[in-house]
């Protein structure tokens, strides 16, 4: 929980991460800290960093929260860490019925729910790296209950001479209502953020 508030703060600041951490900060980015604190301080962000959480846990703290604020994005990190209400032959089985219910406490609330999700290590033999829907691990029931499908894709961690460094591609695999395609934006490796590729100078 302290180092995902620790990389908000630095991006909100627009600081680097690493000096952030070693308190390497000059005035004005101790100053920038400072601002940045106070603004996502008035966020109604909370984090519940519960290890091995289950899907009826997260629906009654869900449920809980929305009684005392307006839920606008519920983010799971990640779906493979999560445990099933019973133990299943396989691990497809308990990633479907976390699937299914995330999906089912999404339409219950009208909250959208945003899942990472790891990715099978095959994608790592291929020539070409970029993530498909088939690398999704345990992927059956996430292909058939995610509304839309992200990947993210950055040439520059496998190519260190590729021509588009600071560059990460959005690969949307899945769109319900849309179309797919890629997105690129800039990849600020210092905060650990993205930002639009004409506005991140």
């Amino acid at each position: 929980k302290e180092q995902l508030c620790a990389r908000m703060l630095c991006a909100e600041a627009k600081v680097n991460f690493q000096k952030f951490r070693t308190g390497q900060l000059d005035a004005n980015e101790w100053q920038r800290i400072t601002n940045a604190a106070s603004t996502l301080s008035n966020f109604p962000i909370y984090i519940d960093d519960t290890t091995g959480i289950n899907i009826l846990e997260i629906k009654a703290k869900a449920r809980k929260l929305l009684k005392e604020i307006p839920l606008g994005l519920i983010v799971i990190d990640y779906l493979q860490l999560m445990r099933s209400l019973e133990r299943k032959e396989r691990r497809e089985q308990e990633i479907s019925e976390i699937s299914s219910g995330l999906k089912a406490l999404a339409k219950e609330l009208n909250v959208p729910i945003l899942a990472l999700s790891q990715l099978n290590r095959r994608v790592e033999e291929r020539a070409d790296k970029r993530p498909q829907l088939a690398d999704l691990r345990e992927s059956g029931a996430l292909e058939q209950d995610a509304d839309v499908i992200l990947f993210i894709y950055r040439d520059e961690f496998y190519n260190k001479d590729t021509p588009e460094k600071g560059i990460a591609e959005i690969i949307i695999g899945k769109q319900r209502n849309g179309p797919m395609g890629v997105i690129k934006l800039a990849y600020l490796s210092h905060y650990t953020s993205f930002a639009n590729l004409d506005t991140s100078l």
